[in-house]
C-alpha cells in the first residue's frame, strides 16, 4: 500500500560512542537519501572528537551530548524527549544506508495500524552474494528474540513486505507517538533486546510491525560490542531474562530462569573440575552474578507488567508469535 511520504517528518537517530570515523561514514549515507530528514546524534560522552567531527562535517545534524555513557539503549531514550517529528527513525552508527532506506520505509505506514518498519540489514563483510544480518527480529520457541535470517545468503528468500513480530534498532522507522505511548526505550538495558522489548510493548498495545525488502543498511556486525565480549554476555544474557519477566506468561519465564539456572550450575561443574569457559557466554561466574541480578529484580518487573497489556494480550502474543519467522500481510 503506497503511504505518505512526510518530507521533512522524520528524525534519524544516531546514537555514538568513540566510533567517529564509523559514524560519520553513517551521516554520509543519510546526506544521500531521497527526502528531507532531521539528524539527531547523541553522543554518549565519547573522547575521540566526535561532536567537534560532526559539528564540521555535517553542521545542519543536531548532536545530544550526553555526560556519560549511556548505551544505545539509554541514547535513544535521551534521544526521544528531543523528537516532535511524525517519525523518528534509528541507524547504527556502524551502519550505511541505501539512499532510498528512509523514502521506502516511510511508504509502509500508509496503513495507521503500523507502528514500525524494520529494514533489511546486510553484512558488510565482502563475499561473493549479500548476506542478511537481520530481516526483522523473530520470537524464537526459548521466548528469545533473535535476527531473523542471520547468515542467509540474500537470494530472493526475503523480497517480500511481511509482518515481523519485532524491529532491530540497527535500522527502523517508527511512529514517535506510537513510541511514546508505550513508554518509549527502556534505558536500563544498555545495549542488546531494547528494541525486542519495546517491540513486545508495541505488540501488546495492539500495534504491527513490517519489514520492508526495499530499505536496504549495510552494517557492520558487532563492531560496538563483539559477541565474545563479557559485555555482550552480560548484556544479552541478562535482557533476555528481563525481557521475559517482563512480557511472557511468567510460568514460561519462571521455567526459562529455572533452565537458566540449571545450565549455568552445569558450567560450574565443567569449570571446577578443571575446564575453563570457551567464551564469557559459558562462564559460570559472569551467568551467576547476572542471574542474581535478575532476581532482585522480578518483582519490579512483575510490577510493571501491569502497564502493559494483560494476561490474555501475552498469551495471545505469545502463541501467536512464538516460533514464527513471519506473517504474510493476509494473516
Amino acid at each position: 500500500m503506497a503511504g505518505p511520504q512526510p518530507d521533512g517528518e522524520v528524525t534519524v537517530i544516531v546514537v555514538t560512542w568513540e566510533g567517529k570515523d564509523l559514524a560519520l561514514e553513517a551521516l554520509a549515507s543519510l546526506e544521500r537519501q531521497t527526502i528531507r530528514h532531521r539528524v539527531l546524534v547523541v553522543d554518549n560522552a565519547s573522547t575521540d572528537g566526535t561532536r567537534e567531527a560532526v559539528a564540521a562535517r555535517f553542521p545542519l545534524a543536531k548532536v545530544l551530548r550526553l555526560n556519560a555513557n549511556r548505551g544505545f539503549a539509554g541514547g535513544v531514550a535521551a534521544a526521544l524527549a528531543e523528537i516532535d517529528t511524525r517519525f523518528l527513525a534509528l541507524l547504527n552508527n556502524d551502519a550505511v544506508a541505501d539512499p532510498a532506506w528512509l523514502e521506502e520505509s516511510l511508504a509502509l505506514f500508509g496503513d495507521p495500524a503500523v507502528a514500525a518498519v524494520t529494514a533489511k540489514i546486510l553484512l558488510s563483510q565482502a563475499t561473493p552474494h549479500p548476506v542478511i544480518n537481520n530481516a526483522g527480529v523473530v520470537l524464537l520457541h526459548s521466548g528469545y528474540g533473535a535476527d531473523r535470517g542471520l547468515g542467509d545468503v540474500d537470494m530472493g528468500r526475503y523480497a517480500e513486505v511481511a509482518n515481523v513480530f519485532g524491529f532491530s534498532g540497527g535500522a527502523a522507522v517508527l511512529r514517535t507517538l506510537a513510541v511514546k505511548a508505550v513508554g518509549g526505550f527502556r534505558d536500563d538495558y544498555f545495549m542488546y533486546y531494547e528494541d525486542t522489548e519495546l517491540s513486545w510493548r508495541l505488540r501488546l498495545a495492539g500495534w504491527q510491525i513490517r519489514y520492508c525488502p526495499r530499505a536496504v543498511v549495510t552494517h557492520i556486525h558487532g563492531a560496538s560490542a563483539g559477541p565474545g565480549s563479557p559485555m555482550f554476555a552480560t548484556r544479552t544474557e541478562g535482557n533476555r531474562l528481563r525481557m521475559l519477566w517482563s512480557h511472557a506468561p511468567v510460568t514460561f519465564a519462571a521455567a526459562a530462569t529455572a533452565r537458566f539456572a540449571v545450565t549455568t550450575a552445569s558450567l560450574t561443574v565443567q569449570r571446577l573440575s578443571g575446564r575453563p569457559p570457551v567464551s564469557p557466554v559459558l562462564d559460570s561466574r559472569l551467568r551467576w552474578r547476572l542471574l542474581g541480578s535478575v532476581l532482585t529484580e522480578i518483582p519490579r518487573l512483575l510490577i510493571d507488567r501491569w502497564g502493559s497489556g494483560t494476561r490474555r494480550d501475552r498469551q495471545r502474543v505469545f502463541r501467536h508469535w512464538r516460533g514464527v519467522p513471519a506473517r504474510t500481510l493476509e494473516s
